[in-house]
């Protein structure tokens, strides 16, 4: 289960297994200059660095292996499949290897707003994970909201969970402009 709250300046997650077990968190700034986010795991290391790039057409977001912004850190990118998005969100998400960016190595399709999204293995249907929201009196009450994400056998967590965080992002920019 994915859990997000709100505070100024802050916009925060934790990840939780079915048992309410912690297992990653995503710390942000989003006050400052540049919005960068960190992946941490229950221990509070950060796996990965989220970097929102400023100043592009498609909203690009980039990864990186632990703290680092350097390129050759990079673990892939994430953007906007058109510049223009308005009821429902598509993303597209390259490797570095994937130089020419003509086709997505995976993409998400879907928004909070709907409260689910799908993400696939390139342009295929093959489907590597599902976020949905679960509406229940706690999440109403406390203002938080809580999602549930399943992911596919063989797939990464934590890559997941990061493609969901750029989404959220991505939708809350949108709603800013």
């Amino acid at each position: 289960m994915m859990q997000k709250t709100f505070s100024l300046g802050m916009n925060d997650c934790k990840v939780t297994d079915e048992d309410g077990n912690l297992i990653f968190q995503v710390r942000s700034k989003i006050a400052t200059v540049r919005d960068i986010r960190y992946l941490q795991d229950a221990y509070g290391n950060i796996l990965v660095s989220l970097k929102h790039k400023l100043m592009t057409a498609h909203g690009r977001w980039e990864v990186f292996r632990g703290e680092s912004i350097e390129q050759k850190d990079l673990l892939f990118s994430v953007k906007q499949s058109s510049l223009f998005q308005l009821v429902s969100s598509k993303l597209h998400v390259f490797l570095p290897s994937n130089t020419t960016e003509s086709v997505p190595d995976f993409r998400i399709e879907g928004a909070f707003i709907d409260s689910s999204c799908t993400i696939y293995l390139g342009n295929s249907n093959t489907i590597v994970a599902q976020m949905h929201q679960q509406h229940n009196l706690k999440s109403t009450i406390r203002w938080k909201d809580d999602f549930q994400v399943t992911v596919s056998p063989n797939v990464d967590y934590a890559f997941i969970i990061v493609l969901v965080v750029i989404l959220d992002a991505t939708e809350d920019n949108d709603d800013k402009t």
